[in-house]
């Protein structure tokens, strides 16, 4: 039977005031939000784009949209606002190099922010821990690990990825075959790192191509990260694609790479089988990260294959590209700049006369100070990260300059490279010049605008370990070769996108003809 036509159209008519009825709420609630944002939060009264107060969407748009470009807006707002501006709803940031050894301390607490590091989907790893004594727990079975005795102590390990580099290139070298040496830093760093966490290289040194898609993958890696910050469900939703289906479907970077974190997590499982059984004691040949998590006071639910795990891959992807791109840096301007480049040949000649001949022992190369000058002045162009890191004091306000109170709780981010380029501190910030650094004073002038690795009580668990990568690999090098960057520019190698570590324009590419050097 027909319904009634007057009770069809209340029907309707109903459903269309039902939906006003929700159009209405939701107008309301936004608009209230914003209202509160923009004049009654705890942070409304710091100076910023309106936009940016009300919404992350504004964010979003030059983290997505604009692939990575919010790093840059950010150092646009300071031009326009002052040094410390509000960027987001909840977040402000700080361009004033006075205030980084007051953000970046050892003493308190200091949290990270939550919304930043969990889009790295990497639960339960020491840089991706949040909450300051969680960290500090988790982090301190690894401090003597990564301790500059222990990197001196193990430094044969560093030599022998030297010296396979150097023999890959030897093998190039007089051909006019063009190499990609960025590709090729990347592997020395990665094989050092894997093999140096987990006791077990990636081996791709021996690679044709240097593993040159581990390289490209990780390059774009901060994708995954910006778009999961504004899209919670984005990251685990690609990792819950199993590694065996995008090693047989995925391109050949993706592919590449996935075998490659299998491989990882693969040995991961087998070392905690090993410490767990009743003869693991006697089984280590050499102890890895690992070893030290299962020996340490940790409760048994940090001691899982997933904890540990993110700790691996994380502790070993930190160790990529982070040194590499200062490899890339420092050798481009190096030869392409023939008095610094004998500069640098005469100070190792006067440690090892032997032509060729590679200078022996970490201290050694340590004490250069023109080599130190060098290699601090490519960690100044490219520390390790390209993206602003927020600390949060939760149990105290802030106060900067003695007339903004930061209320506690709140995140306060700062950007390196921000202060690594101002020209209040740096002349030509944007030269290569290591002459910034010869001088003892002016070092130590220095130390409290520049941190390559940060500061604080969240310093780089890595630090040492790559030092020491860059002494004894570039000292190598330059004893042993000529690179011919023809073509290449220096903006190739300059920051282009927030990647959380720094993108440039050239990617990890850094093609040369290699010959032999002969004194």
């Amino acid at each position: 039977m027909e319904a009634p036509r007057g009770l069809g159209l209340g029907i309707r008519l109903g459903g269309v005031s039902t939906w006003q009825s929700v159009a209405v709420v939701v107008v309301v609630y936004l608009v209230t939000l914003a209202f509160y944002r923009l004049f009654l939060h705890p942070i409304a009264h710091f100076p910023g784009p309106k936009l940016a107060a009300v919404t992350r969407y504004y964010e979003a748009y030059y983290d997505v949209v604009k692939d990575g470009q919010y790093t840059f807006k950010i150092a646009e707002m300071h031009k326009k606002y002052g040094p410390i501006v509000r960027i987001s709803p909840y977040e402000l940031h700080v361009s004033d190099p006075t205030y980084y050894e007051k953000l970046f301390r050892h003493e308190g607490r200091w949290n990270k922010y939550w919304w930043a590091i969990d889009a790295h989907n990497a639960p339960g790893a020491i840089i991706f821990t949040a909450d300051h004594d969680r960290h500090k727990q988790h982090r301190q079975p690894l401090n003597a690990y990564f301790s500059k005795a222990t990197v001196a102590r193990r430094q044969d390990l560093i030599r022998a990825k030297v010296d396979k580099l150097c023999q890959r290139l030897a093998a190039v070298a007089g051909t006019g075959r063009v190499v990609d040496v960025g590709a090729a830093m990347s592997a020395f760093s990665g094989d050092v790192s894997t093999e140096y966490v987990l006791g077990k290289s990636a081996d791709n040194l021996s690679r044709d191509d240097f593993g040159s898609s581990i390289t490209h993958f990780m390059q774009g890696g901060g994708k995954m990260w910006r778009w999961t910050k504004h899209m919670r469900w984005y990251g685990p939703l690609m990792l819950s694609i199993p590694k065996d289906f995008l090693i047989k479907n995925g391109d050949e970077k993706t592919a590449t790479f996935m075998r490659w974190a299998k491989s990882n997590e693969e040995e991961t499982a087998r070392l905690l089988e090993v410490a767990a059984s009743s003869d693991g004691a006697n089984s280590r040949s050499e102890r890895t990260i690992v070893h030290e998590i299962v020996d340490s006071n940790l409760p048994p639910e940090d001691k899982t294959l997933t904890r540990v795990f993110s700790d691996v891959v994380t502790v070993t992807g930190a160790g990529f590209e982070t040194t590499a791109s200062v490899l890339r840096l420092v050798l481009y301007h190096v030869y392409t700049n023939s008095k610094m480049l004998a500069r640098l040949r005469a100070e190792l000649a006067g440690v090892s006369s032997v032509p060729n001949e590679v200078v022996q022992g970490l201290r050694t190369v340590e004490q250069l100070p023109y080599l130190t000058a060098v290699l601090m002045e490519g960690m100044r162009m490219s520390p390790a990260l390209g993206t602003r890191l927020q600390r949060i004091a939760p149990d105290r306000d802030l106060v900067y300059d003695g007339r903004w109170r930061i209320p506690a709780g709140t995140p306060v981010g700062m950007t390196t490279l921000f202060m690594h380029m101002d020209e209040k501190l740096y002349k030509n910030p944007r030269t290569f010049d290591p002459e910034r650094w010869v001088d003892p004073e002016a070092r130590k002038a220095a130390e409290k605008i520049y941190a390559p690795f940060s500061r604080g009580s969240r310093i780089c668990l890595g630090m040492h370990l790559a030092w020491a990568e860059l002494y004894l690999s570039v000292s190598a090098l330059v004893k042993q070769f000529d690179f011919d960057f023809e073509g290449l520019t220096p903006d190739h190698l300059e920051f282009e996108s927030d990647q959380f570590i720094i993108g440039t324009k050239g990617k990890a590419v850094l093609e040369a003809t290699v010959t032999a050097y002969k004194s």
